[in-house]
């Protein structure tokens, strides 16, 4: 069997921030990380569930958001995916796109989008601040990156 790529990164050693995880075709996967791997650091259940609202919200609202193909939650519990059409925004511009949602989401102040049971079938653990927190803490952590910082 093959070694897909992101298991060819050494998790020890990946610090948070923001890096270019694949190409396929003209979609771009960009991977999001909160969390250093291995260090039992990782973001609970309602945290990711609620950054995902939040963040997927704010991306789809965009004025990009014909772009955004995916934004949603690791297996691993140590950030995020992002997925976006490569026709229509540069590594740059997608770049630029995620620390503007991230510094929207630390600012958040309406109400939780998705939290009801009609929209989620878990939005009892849906919870703004925890977002908010979460999000402050990302965009503090890519703010000065570029297109140059994606690489591993």
């Amino acid at each position: 069997m093959e070694k897909i790529a992101s298991f060819q990164v050494d998790h020890t050693r990946l610090l948070p921030g923001m890096y270019l995880s694949r190409r396929d075709g003209d979609v771009t996967t960009f991977d999001l990380r909160f969390k250093r791997p291995n260090t039992g650091d990782l973001l609970t259940n309602a945290e990711m569930h609620s950054v995902e609202h939040i963040i997927a919200t704010l991306l789809r609202s965009s004025a990009a958001k014909d772009a955004v193909i995916y934004f949603g939650p690791m297996g691993c519990q140590t950030g995020f995916y992002f997925l976006f059409d490569s026709r229509k925004l540069t590594d740059g511009q997608a770049v630029e796109l995620v620390k503007e949602a991230f510094a929207a989401g630390a600012a958040w102040d309406g109400p939780m989008p998705g939290k009801s049971a009609a929209e989620c079938g878990n939005y009892v653990n849906l919870d703004a601040a925890l977002a908010r927190a979460q999000c402050a803490y990302y965009s503090g952590v890519i703010r000065d990156w570029t297109a140059d910082d994606l690489r591993y």
